[in-house]
């Protein structure tokens, strides 16, 4: 086993925790030093490589796994949360998230087995997918498999994180900015400290101030104890601003609330605050680090605004969300692409028919069953 850390000088390193059998190869899990020990930010795979990777990780950094102080997750998706419980049965640490993918992952937790699996056939076949991919589904149902799906062992966060506040986290400034879109409680972190190589020396009193106290029992936050700073230094983006992939953007829904949600406009929203934060490198969950964020968030905006308009070319002809999951341009051929694979891609077509909907691009034709739209 090959365990590759990078040290980003200034206290911070990245590890290269691999995901089984997965094109992305790995999950970058960046270690903060603190004054109360190190933090890690995201955890990566529940899978016993990717454990033995991220201990050795740790190892190479200098540090035992028993001196963890907290792990901060940008998002619930596995490859992120997925060994937050083990590290801290390992290690004593608390775990932090945002509440609304903290509420994903009770939710999943608590479901009765099989609701998923009642859920994501009643939201394929309004979207009209055809029998012979509802079929698997039901025969899954039927056979009680429900209880086997992922998620359910993922580890509830001691912590909140709030946005917009300074995390208690001795000795650094951290910064919690929400990014909703690729989840709904994506956060990104930003060091609001110079660039140990990108930026050049300030004066002492520049650099002044520390996290303040926490924002309260079972909360990581806290208003800043002296000048705040703005801009520059480095952006931890999780899964919302990656060199050369443009995240995944579905729907993450309570199957209780009836509220349609728009994803790709929250995404789009968070994007244009990162590119205003302008930080001089990007830390990012996958792939390498990069800088220029402001030059990539223009690429992602103009990416949508384009799909937007080729969706909207393609809706002159009446389309169901699955039709148009059919149409659309992917990595791949539609008959190439997993069939898991294809339930994603469903609801990344209806995130973007939500976006268009609310723009007034186009709309559902009354009275179809299943739903069918059309451009406006």
């Amino acid at each position: 086993m090959t365990t590759q850390v990078t040290d980003h000088r200034g206290g911070v390193w990245s590890i290269a925790v691999p995901i089984p059998d997965n094109p992305l190869g790995h999950t970058l899990v960046h270690l903060l030093e603190t004054d109360r020990g190190p933090v890690l930010i995201d955890t990566g795979w529940d899978d016993p490589d990717s454990w033995d990777t991220l201990v050795a990780g740790v190892a190479a950094c200098g540090f035992d796994l028993a001196d963890l102080h907290g792990v901060l997750v940008t998002h619930h998706h596995p490859d992120h949360h997925g060994l937050s419980a083990k590290v801290r049965e390992a290690s004593g640490a608390w775990i932090a998230m945002h509440a609304a993918d903290a509420a994903v992952v009770r939710r999943t937790r608590e479901a009765e087995p099989g609701r998923w699996l009642d859920y994501l056939l009643a939201k394929l076949t309004a979207a009209g997918a055809p029998e012979d991919h509802l079929t698997p589904l039901r025969e899954a149902r039927a056979g009680g498999r429900g209880r086997r799906l992922p998620g359910r062992r993922a580890a509830l966060p001691d912590r909140g994180i709030e946005p917009g506040e300074l995390l208690d986290l001795p000795g650094r400034r951290l910064r919690a900015i929400w990014t909703p879109g690729h989840t709904p409680g994506h956060v990104c972190l930003h060091l609001e400290e110079r660039h140990p190589v990108l930026e050049p020396a300030r004066p002492a009193a520049a650099e002044a101030g520390a996290a303040g106290p926490g924002a309260g029992r079972g909360a990581i936050g806290g208003t800043a104890g002296g000048g705040t700073a703005s801009g520059r230094g480095r952006l931890f983006s999780g899964d919302h601003l990656l060199p050369g992939i443009t995240p995944h953007i579905g729907l993450y829904e309570d199957p209780d609330e009836r509220e349609a949600t728009d994803p790709l406009g929250d995404y789009l929203d968070s994007l244009e605050r990162i590119g205003r934060l302008a930080p001089a490198e990007v830390l990012p969950a996958h792939q390498h680090a990069f800088t220029d964020a402001e030059g990539r968030v223009g690429e992602l905006i103009a990416h949508h605004e384009e799909r937007l308009s080729g969706l909207r070319a393609l809706l002159r002809e009446p389309r169901t969300p699955w039709q148009l999951a059919v149409a659309m341009e992917w990595n791949r051929p539609w008959d190439r692409i997993p069939y898991g694979s294809r339930n994603i891609a469903v609801s990344e077509a209806e995130a973007h028919l939500r976006r268009l909907v609310k723009l007034g691009h186009a709309e559902r034709v009354p009275g179809s069953d299943p739903a069918t739209y059309r451009a406006v």
